[in-house]
């Protein structure tokens, strides 16, 4: 159960490292406005804040990777970070688009059972 856990706890944490290389580095470039349906006007007016979600993004990426090294010593860091991940994609399904749901805080929340469950 352990390695299961920790194994989603990393593809949660390379999902967040993928969010930040597109938010900080491709969100005006085709791929990214293809990924979040918008116009080349519009990601030019929002490309520091897409940066600063994709800052916080990478310290999610980072503390999740730091909880799974810490083996089960980093099981409280993989908890708080799991549960902001879950959080934000709650939120980010109510006010941005219902798929952030299945996206982001559904495999985060796996994530979450298992590190409890372990």
């Amino acid at each position: 159960m352990y390695t299961l856990a920790s194994l989603v706890t990393l593809l949660v944490a390379l999902m967040h490292a993928y969010f930040l290389l597109l938010e900080m580095f491709l969100w005006d470039k085709p791929l990214g406005l293809k990924t979040f349906a918008q116009s080349a006007e519009k990601a030019a007016v929002t490309k520091v804040m897409a940066a600063n979600q994709g800052l916080y993004n990478g310290f999610l990426c980072a503390g999740l990777i730091w909880g799974v090294a810490l083996g089960p010593a980093g099981d409280g860091i993989k908890l708080f970070c799991l549960s902001c991940v879950v959080i934000a994609g709650i939120f980010g399904a109510l006010t941005v688009s219902r798929k952030i749901l299945y996206v982001q805080a559904a495999p985060a929340a796996l994530g979450l059972v298992l590190v409890l469950l372990s």
